[in-house]
């Protein structure tokens, strides 16, 4: 089968196409034909230098969530799944490939009528965007702020704070030059967030982009931190007494530096949610099923086929992307 290797920590060009043998679904597993890969960002930050919440010796084939059709199944898994829609998460590695094997018991049956990119789409952020909504305790009336509100995540926080009674303002950065000529990137995003719904967006490369929010709405009562570094900082000062900052995402390299002394003084509850399984697979399931309602969209910005893995990678780190980044494996 075709398969994207990762043979050294590096830049993109070190993602590398090639063969590598066919997966076979073990006792308890399912083998799924991948049509779709979901990329996240973390995943360019692992490739990078191999930290973060992966692991694995190398070669390795990278990747974390595929969606496509199960084909098989292995010892002591109902036959009956052969045929069966699925998207699932691959443990930290093997999802850049044409098929995985996976446990049978990891997989989430696409629900009728959802389109199959809708549901890989939603598979991590979907998730994410879920535990971090519910984290922050929405309010009607909350003035939530939304961090690199088009990305994959982000646009998905806009849509559940504004479905939970909130006003939304929404940060932007977009990827190419901001001075000068336009930024066609930039541009996109601000026009994804407004379309999104959100009340007020900002460019948060704008030196400015914190007065623009204060003038608009004041202090905010929530804050979905994705960016982290500066941007966070900049942000945290613009949560009032009593607000949430909820953090989700490092995209700068660096957590919030925010000091917990700080937040105290303030009466600002600084948020890192974590989850057990159980808790990440109803997250998932409910993601999935507000989608198949037509309560929540992702937006898929770009797709590359597999084995221009390297180029969608590439895409993502220059921020030069829109919404979710999915592999076309089929």
């Amino acid at each position: 089968m075709r398969a994207v290797w990762l043979r050294k920590f590096g830049g993109p060009e070190v993602l590398e196409a090639g063969e590598a043998p066919d997966p076979v679904a073990g006792p308890g597993q399912v083998l799924v034909d991948v049509e779709l890969v979901n990329i996240t960002f973390v995943e360019t930050q692992f490739r990078a230098t191999g930290g973060g919440p992966f692991a694995g010796s190398l070669p390795m084939i990278p990747g974390n969530g595929v969606g496509g059709v199960i084909a098989a199944v292995g010892d002591g898994v109902a036959a009956d799944l052969v045929g069966v829609r699925v998207v699932t998460s691959t443990g930290g590695s093997g999802a850049y490939a044409e098929r995985v094997a996976v446990p049978a018991d990891t997989v989430f049956p696409v629900p009728d009528g959802l389109a199959l990119d809708t549901a890989v789409a939603l598979l991590a952020d979907g998730r994410t965007a879920t535990m971090m909504t519910r984290a922050a305790r929405l309010v009607p009336g909350d003035r939530v702020l939304v961090e690199a509100a088009a990305g994959g995540v982000g646009s998905l926080l806009v849509q559940l704070a504004i479905a939970a009674g909130a006003r939304v303002i929404a940060a932007v950065g977009g990827g190419g030059e901001h001075h000068g000529e336009p930024d066609d990137i930039g541009a996109r995003k601000v026009a994804v967030a407004e379309s999104l719904g959100a009340e007020v967006v900002v460019d948060y490369r704008d030196a400015g982009w914190p007065r623009l929010v204060r003038d608009a709405v004041g202090e905010v009562d929530v804050v979905f931190d994705g960016v982290g570094g500066d941007v966070a900082l900049a942000a945290f000062g613009l949560l009032g007494r009593g607000g949430r900052m909820v953090s989700f995402g490092l995209a700068s390299g660096a957590w919030a530096p925010v000091a917990e002394d700080d937040a105290a003084a303030r009466g600002i509850a600084l948020v890192r949610p974590s989850a057990t399984a159980a808790e990440l697979r109803e997250y998932t399931v409910s993601a999935l099923a507000a989608a198949a309602d037509g309560r929540l969209r992702p937006l898929i910005g770009q797709r590359f086929p597999l084995d221009r893995a390297a180029d969608a990678h590439a895409a993502i780190q220059s921020r030069a992307t829109v919404g979710k980044t999915l592999l076309e494996a089929k």
